[in-house]
C-alpha cells in the first residue's frame, strides 16, 4: 500500500514539473538545492569529504566550500530540469542541449563495431536515455540500470524509456543478454563513476584507490567493442551541452588497464565541470570490514606511470598499547596493516614514554607522542593531525576508544574491551572456539586478519642491524627488574652469580638495565660484580636504552618489556619466566632461550607470590650461565 501511495505522490510531482517552464524550473531547482545545502548536514559532509579528495592539493579550503554549494545549487537545477526534460520529444529537448562529436560514436557503427558507452553522473546523465535512438537509432541501442525499489514507479521508468526504443536490462538479470546485443553491432551505455563495492577493481580516481566496476572493460573485452566516453555539462540557464570523445580502448589492453582508462577520463570530464558531478555519492567508500584491500578477488591495479607513492594516502590512525611489551608484541600486525593496502598511510599515537621505539618500525610513516595525563589534550592533539580514514585501537580500553571518538574519526576498529562497544563501529571479533594459549601477537594479528589483511606471513618484528661485532669487547645486558612486580623477578643474588661466573670464563662487561624503581636491585648486583659492570638502572631515556641495547651480544632478562624491545632490536634473549606464560608473551623471533620450571600453580598471573616463590627458585643458576654461554659462543 506503501508503494502505491508513493507512486501517486511521484506521479503527481511529475505532472506538476512538467506543467513549469524550464528556466523557472533552474531556477527554482538552485534555491531548492541552497536549502538543501543548508539544512542536510549528513550530504554537505559527504561532500565536503569528496571534493577535499578529488581537490585538496588544488583548491584552498574556502574554494572547497564554494564548490560543494555551488554543486547542491547545480544539483537541485539539473535534478528538476531533468524530470522535465525526460517528459519532452527529443526534436525540443535538443533546444536546450548542444550536442558535439556524436559522429565519435556514429562511425563506429556504420563500420560495424558495437560500442560500449561510459557514462557518468554529471549534469542531466538522463538525457542519454532520450536523445541516443534519436541520433544512433539505426542500431540497437540499451542501457545496464539498477532497478527500482519501487515496483510501480520502475515500471513507469522502464516504460517511458522504452517509448524512445532504448532497451533496459538489469544488473541482476546477469549480462548475456547485453553481450547479445552488442555482438549485434548495437550499443549500451554503463554508469561507470560509482563504488562497486567488494566486487570491483581497486585503481586511482582523482588520484585515490577506488573500488571501480570492471563491467564496461569486461563487455568491451568479450564483444570487442569500441569504448567511447560522454557527458553532460552545465553550460547556462536550461542550457546544456552534451559531448563525446573518441575511442580511448587500446588494442590488447587488459581489463585492469581499461578500467583504470575509463576512471582517468571521467576524472577528466569532472574537471571541465566540477559542480556538475555528483559529489553527494560516496565514491571513495571506506568498505566494511576489509578497508585493506590485500585479500580482494579483483585486488588494486596501478596504471602505468603511477606507483603507490603518488597515491593520495589512506590514513590510517594506530593507537599503540601503554605497555612497552605489548607494543612491540604488535608490531608484525603494524607491518600487515601498512602491507595490507599501497596507499596506506600509517600513523601510530602511543604514550611519549615508548613513542620512540616506534621508530624502529620503517613501517610507521609517523608518530604522535601522547601526554600523559588528562584525555583532552590527547583528543586535542589528534584532531590536530592529519584527518584520519580509520583508527585501529590495540589497547582495550574506554579511555582510548573515546580519544579516537572524540576525535571525529569516522571507522573505529578494536576488541569490545572495557564498556567501549558502543564507541566502535567495527568490532573485532575474539577467537570463537577454545584452544591452546594464544601469543599476544597473534591476538594483535586477528585485528588485522579482520580488516583484510594478509597475515600468514607475517614475520617475527627483528628490525636492527646490530652494531656490536665479534672483534669487540663482550658486552651482555642485564634486566634485573620487572615492572609488573617481584613475581616476575628471579633472585638478585642469581643474577649476580651468573654474572660473576660468566665473567670469569669470558671477560665480559655487564651492563645493567631497568627503570628507577629497580635502582635498589641494581646496586645489590653491581657491588656483588664490580668491576665487570656500568649500572644503568634509572639513567637511560628509552632511545639510550635501544642505543645501548644495539651494542649488546645479548641480554639476560626476566618477562620485561625490555626482553621484547631486544627481541626486536635482533638481539638474542636469555629469559626467564617465572608467575606469567611464555606461550602468551615470550619474545619473538629466533634464537632465544627461555627458562621456566612449571610447577602446579603455573601461570598464576599474580604480581607477588603468596606462597614460596618455587617456580623462580627452581632456576638455578647453572641453567642460566649454561644458556648465557651456548648464545655467547655461537656468536663468537
Amino acid at each position: 500500500m506503501l508503494d502505491v501511495v508513493v507512486y501517486l505522490l511521484y506521479r503527481a510531482g511529475l505532472a506538476i514539473i512538467a506543467a513549469m517552464p524550464l528556466r523557472f524550473l533552474f531556477a527554482f531547482g538552485q534555491f531548492l538545492g541552497v536549502c538543501a545545502w543548508v539544512v542536510s548536514g549528513k550530504y554537505r559532509r559527504l561532500a565536503k569529504r569528496n571534493v577535499a579528495i578529488a581537490f585538496g592539493n588544488e583548491k584552498s579550503p574556502p574554494e572547497l566550500r564554494r564548490l560543494v554549494r555551488r554543486h547542491f545549487q547545480r544539483l537541485g537545477a539539473n535534478l528538476l530540469c531533468g524530470v522535465k526534460l525526460c517528459t519532452m520529444p527529443p526534436e525540443k529537448i535538443l533546444r536546450h542541449v548542444k550536442v558535439e562529436n556524436i559522429e565519435s560514436m556514429g562511425s563506429q557503427f556504420r563500420a560495424g563495431v558495437p560500442v560500449v558507452l561510459i557514462l557518468s553522473h554529471l549534469g542531466i546523465w538522463e538525457l542519454f536515455a532520450q536523445l541516443m535512438p534519436k541520433f544512433v537509432g539505426f542500431v540497437r541501442n540499451a542501457s545496464v540500470y539498477q532497478g527500482l525499489g519501487n515496483r510501480f514507479i520502475d515500471e513507469h521508468v522502464r516504460r517511458t524509456r522504452s517509448q524512445t526504443g532504448l532497451e533496459l536490462f538489469d544488473r541482476h538479470d546477469g549480462f548475456e543478454p547485453v553481450i547479445e546485443l552488442l555482438r549485434s553491432g548495437g550499443g549500451v551505455g554503463v554508469l561507470s563513476d560509482q563504488h562497486a563495492g567488494d566486487h570491483g577493481l581497486w585503481t586511482p580516481f582523482f588520484g585515490r584507490l577506488a573500488s571501480t566496476s570492471p563491467l564496461p572493460g569486461l563487455l568491451a573485452k568479450r564483444t570487442h567493442a569500441a569504448v567511447i566516453a560522454a557527458a553532460v555539462y552545465t553550460t547556462g540557464p536550461a542550457r546544456w551541452r552534451m559531448v563525446f570523445t573518441e575511442r580511448f580502448d587500446q588494442p590488447g589492453a587488459s581489463v585492469a588497464t581499461l578500467t583504470s582508462k575509463i576512471n582517468e577520463v571521467i576524472e577528466q570530464q569532472i574537471r571541465l565541470a566540477p559542480e556538475d558531478w555528483f559529489w553527494v555519492h560516496n565514491r571513495w567508500k571506506t568498505p566494511q570490514p576489509n578497508f585493506l584491500l590485500a585479500r580482494y578477488k579483483r585486488g588494486v591495479h596501478l596504471p602505468p606511470g603511477v606507483s603507490a607513492h603518488d597515491l593520495k594516502p589512506f590514513r590510517i590512525l594506530i593507537r599503540s598499547s601503554n605497555w612497552l611489551g605489548d607494543a612491540v608484541m604488535s608490531v608484525p600486525t603494524v607491518r600487515a596493516i601498512k602491507n595490507g593496502r599501497p596507499d596506506a598511510q600509517v600513523t601510530v599515537a602511543a604514550q611519549a614514554k615508548i613513542a620512540p621505539m616506534w621508530n624502529l618500525v620503517p613501517e610507521v610513516d609517523a608518530i604522535i607522542p601522547l601526554p600523559n595525563g588528562s584525555l583532552l589534550p590527547a583528543v586535542s592533539l589528534l584532531r590536530r593531525r592529519s584527518h584520519f580514514d580509520v583508527a585501529i585501537l590495540f589497547p582495550n580500553s574506554l579511555r582510548v576508544a573515546l580519544e579516537s571518538w572524540l576525535a571525529g574519526i569516522l571507522r573505529r576498529v578494536g576488541y569490545r574491551g572495557h564498556w567501549r562497544r558502543w564507541l566502535l563501529n567495527q568490532p573485532v571479533p575474539e577467537a570463537r572456539t577454545p584452544g591452546p594459549p594464544e601469543h599476544h601477537s597473534l591476538r594483535f594479528l586477528r585485528i588485522a586478519r579482520e580488516c583484510g589483511a594478509e597475515t600468514s606471513k607475517s614475520e617475527g618484528p627483528t628490525s636492527n642491524i646490530q652494531i656490536a661485532v665479534a672483534d669487540q669487547p663482550l658486552k651482555i645486558g642485564l634486566c634485573p627488574g620487572a615492572d609488573y612486580g617481584p613475581a616476575k623477578r628471579w633472585l638478585q643474588g642469581r643474577f649476580a652469580e651468573v654474572a660473576a661466573k660468566i665473567s670469569a670464563q669470558s671477560s665480559a662487561q655487564w651492563i645493567l638495565f631497568g627503570t628507577k624503581n629497580d635502582v635498589a636491585i641494581g646496586d645489590q648486583i653491581a657491588a656483588a660484580i664490580s668491576d665487570h659492570c656500568v649500572n644503568r638502572i634509572g639513567q637511560t631515556t628509552l632511545d639510550e636504552l635501544i642505543d645501548e641495547l644495539r651494542r649488546c651480544r645479548l641480554l639476560l632478562t626476566n618477562d620485561t618489556g625490555t626482553m621484547h624491545l631486544a627481541a626486536l632490536l635482533g638481539i638474542p634473549v636469555v629469559a626467564i619466566f617465572g608467575s606469567t606464560e611464555p606461550r602468551l608473551t615470550g619474545p619473538l623471533g629466533n634464537g632465544h632461550i627461555i627458562l621456566r620450571h612449571h610447577v602446579e600453580c603455573s601461570p598464576c598471573f599474580l604480581r607477588e607470590c603468596p606462597i614460596d616463590f618455587r617456580c623462580m627458585k627452581a632456576v638455578s643458576a647453572e641453567e642460566v650461565v649454561d644458556a648465557v654461554l651456548s648464545i655467547v659462543r655461537k656468536k663468537i
